[in-house]
């Protein structure tokens, strides 16, 4: 595990990072045997049977039709949902890692795809002129503007203001820490104290954390008695705040430490 986090956080550093990479490095702290390399290869064999290169209708036939890529409706929040693996293994997934699979295997094949991530469901843009949009978790359904802004409102009602906005591209980074927070939410319920942990560090690691997912993380850490590692994480978090609030995150620090003793 520990190689496929440093791995990671390594890869959410560089501003080209691979989108398949990083989900299958999340699948390896649920599988440390996992070979990261040799489940890549996978994809580039998934893409070899894609018939016609650069064909976005092609490519959903193949997906959704050919080889019965699908949303699990009725696990929605089984963890294997979240893993890239699995989903190669099961043929069943969420909206995200549907998403990501379909981009990855059309970037192979010469069709270009970028994630949408609206509020709840997450679909895929074919970079065309005018873009389509595409859901995965319905068998790659093309969807109009009009669908996406019904299916914004049915999840949300009159809570979330459906703008054009919600339909812009995102990058590899903010999918890696969506595909996180999933995990991190279906542990949280299921109590699973030490995989939350993990999803918490691999998040704390992309640019652009936000100071509470450090607290977070910490907060895990010294619950799981790993108080070294908590007072380092409280250290990072100080530098990221005012002045007041960084001295009690150093104190908190200390007073883990002082338990090491």
């Amino acid at each position: 595990m520990a190689d496929a986090t440093g791995r990671f956080l390594a890869l959410v550093e560089t501003e080209d990072a691979r989108l398949d990479e990083g989900a299958m490095l999340i699948a390896a702290h649920a599988y440390p045997d996992m070979d990261v390399d040799a489940q890549l290869a996978r994809m580039d064999e998934l893409a070899a049977g894609c018939p016609g290169p650069g064909d976005v209708a092609g490519l959903r036939r193949y997906l959704f039709n050919e080889l019965g890529f699908r949303g699990n409706e009725d696990d929605y929040g089984d963890p294997r949902n979240s893993y890239l693996n699995d989903v190669l293994d099961r043929r069943l997934g969420i909206p995200i890692t549907l998403s990501v699979l379909t981009i990855e295997v059309g970037r192979r094949v010469g069709v270009p795809l970028a994630g949408v991530g609206l509020p709840g469901h997450f679909l895929v843009r074919h970079e065309a002129v005018p873009p389509m949009l595409l859901d995965p978790f319905n068998g790659g359904h093309p969807l109009s503007l009009e669908e996406c802004e019904g299916l914004v409102r049915h999840l949300y009602g009159e809570r979330v203001e459906f703008t054009p906005s919600l339909l812009a591209p995102v990058d590899t980074r903010a999918i890696l820490a969506r595909m996180l927070n999933n995990l991190r939410q279906v542990f949280q319920r299921q109590g699973d104290a030490a995989s939350a942990a993990w999803v918490l560090r691999l998040r704390a690691g992309i640019p652009g954390t936000k100071p509470r997912e450090l607290g977070e993380l910490a907060t895990a850490q010294a619950a799981l008695g790993r108080y070294e590692e908590a007072a380092a994480t409280l250290d990072r978090l100080s530098e990221l705040l005012p002045e007041e609030e960084a001295n009690k995150a150093r104190s908190h620090g200390q007073l883990l430490r002082s338990r090491l003793n």
